[in-house]
């Protein structure tokens, strides 16, 4: 039961990584967050990158919060839930 949930976790954060993505690739694209997907993939990444960002100025017009944001999601997945997991079991 207990593998069952992490690999779930696994999936979550595999979908929330996507996710950051084509949130960041949106910024690419006038207008793109203004719509229905934008918004959404707003709601979910911005409460995630807003620590980053108060942490990481931007760089002139770089901002390379993200960046630093996804390699914490993966370090995350990659060894905080296999930690986790042998804790557990």
């Amino acid at each position: 039961m207990i593998g069952i949930i992490f690999e779930f976790l696994s999936f979550a954060l595999s979908a929330y990584f996507y996710a950051l993505i084509g949130y960041i690739l949106m910024s690419w694209f006038p207008g793109a967050r203004d719509s229905s997907i934008g918004r959404f993939l707003s709601a979910i990444c911005e409460p995630y990158l807003e620590p980053f960002r108060k942490i990481i100025p931007p760089l002139g017009m770089i901002d390379i919060s993200p960046i630093v944001a996804i390699f914490a999601l993966n370090i995350a997945q990659l060894y905080g839930l296999p930690v986790l997991y042998n804790i557990l079991v």
